[in-house]
């Protein structure tokens, strides 16, 4: 088989360092609509219409134009758009000052610029998402029974609270 050199090897999907196929970003162009799963192995941009669920593996765009309605699982995502439905982001969400979420998320670091809107619940994890069977988005998240106490009558305090008043100790 002839070798190829560097550039030919990039412009043929080759990584010319270690042979293997470069996972390339999908893109959902303005104007195409997309109903259904769609799963990205690299990054991804949603600047149309979709609905359904996605899990992206990298870095996700909605772009200002986009209407997405999914369960969206993903590393980090920048949400320009309108996006309903429940998100799972393990880095960053980032909503710009014309993005809007409408729906519960759980993320390991927040931003919202003037402007950007979220309407639902948010679980802030700065030490990592807390462990599941997977990387499953909030949906109703199990609330301890009444009858479920400790057996000297107290509910457990988790540690989650405890850095939780340490935090705002610091404010107050």
């Amino acid at each position: 088989m002839p070798e190829m050199d560097g550039a030919k090897a990039m412009s043929a999907g080759l990584s010319s360092t270690t042979g293997k196929q470069d996972v390339q970003p999908t893109v959902l162009s303005e104007s195409d609509s997309l109903s259904g799963r769609l799963v990205m192995k690299g990054d991804g941009q949603l600047l149309g219409g979709f609905q359904g669920e996605v899990d992206c593996a990298g870095e996700l765009l909605v772009g200002k134009d986009a209407r997405v309605e999914a369960t969206i699982v993903t590393k980090n995502i920048t949400i320009s758009g309108s996006v309903q439905g429940s998100l799972t982001a393990t880095g960053r969400l980032k909503i710009t000052a014309t993005g809007r979420l409408e729906g519960d998320a759980r993320v390991g670091a927040l931003i919202v610029q003037e402007g950007g809107v979220h309407q639902g619940a948010i679980g802030v994890h700065p030490e990592g998402l807390p462990a599941r069977d997977g990387l499953e988005p909030v949906r109703n998240p199990p609330r301890p029974a009444a009858d479920a106490v400790a057996g000297d009558g107290a509910l457990p305090i988790t540690s989650s609270v405890d850095r939780v008043k340490k935090m705002l100790g610091e404010f107050f």
